[in-house]
C-alpha cells in the first residue's frame, strides 16, 4: 500500500481526525476548571486519565455517527496511530513532575507536549492542518511558560478553544473530501 492510500484511509475512517480534538477540548476544559477550583493534583489527574480516554471516546463519537471507527486489522498506519497516542501520557509524566514543583507550569507544559504530538498527525493523515494545530498549542504553552506568565492560569482554556476550533475545521475538511470523492465516483 502506498503512503497516500494509507493516509486517505486514515482520513476516511477517522473523518479527518476531528473527534480526537473534540474529545480533547472537553477534557482540557475539565482539567482547566479543576486547576482553578480544585487542587493541582485534580487537574493533573483529569488531564492524564482523561487523555487516556481520548481514543476510546473518539471511537464512540465515530460509531454514533455511523460507519467505521477503527482502521482495519493489519492496516499499515495502525501502528503509527498507536505510537502517536502513547507519546502524550509519557510526556505528561514530565509535565506532572514540573507541575508538582511549579503548579502554574503544568497546563502550559502539557500544551507543548500535546501540540508536539500532533506533528506526527501531519504524516499519519496527510493533512498540513495538523501542523497549524500543533503550532497553535505549542505557541500558547511556550508563551505562557516563558513570555507571558499571566497566561498560565488561562492557557488550558485557550488550548480547549483551539482544540474545539480545529475539531470543526478537521470535520469540515473531511466532509469536503468526502463530497469531492463522491462527486468523482
Amino acid at each position: 500500500m502506498e503512503v497516500e492510500t494509507a493516509q486517505a484511509d486514515v482520513r476516511r475512517v477517522y473523518r479527518g481526525g476531528f473527534s480526537g480534538p473534540l474529545v480533547s477540548a472537553v477534557i482540557w476544559a475539565a482539567a482547566s476548571a479543576a486547576s482553578i477550583w480544585g487542587p493541582i493534583w485534580l487537574s493533573m489527574s483529569v488531564l492524564f486519565l482523561g487523555g487516556m480516554m481520548i481514543f476510546p471516546l473518539s471511537a464512540v463519537v465515530l460509531k454514533i455517527m455511523g460507519g467505521p471507527a477503527f482502521l482495519p486489522r493489519g492496516h499499515p498506519s495502525a501502528a503509527l496511530a498507536m505510537q502517536c497516542a502513547f507519546t502524550v501520557p509519557l510526556g505528561l509524566l514530565v509535565a506532572i513532575a514540573l507541575g508538582s514543583v511549579a503548579p502554574t507550569l503544568f497546563l502550559p507544559a502539557s500544551l507543548i507536549i500535546v501540540g508536539a504530538h500532533y506533528l506526527t498527525f501531519i504524516s499519519l493523515y496527510g493533512m498540513r492542518l495538523y501542523g497549524v494545530l500543533a503550532g497553535g498549542l505549542v505557541a500558547v504553552g511556550a508563551t505562557a511558560m516563558f513570555a507571558a506568565p499571566p497566561l498560565r492560569d488561562v492557557s488550558g482554556w485557550i488550548g480547549a478553544v483551539i482544540l474545539l476550533a480545529f475539531a470543526v475545521l478537521l470535520y469540515l475538511a473531511a466532509r469536503a473530501e468526502r463530497q469531492r470523492n463522491t462527486s468523482h465516483a
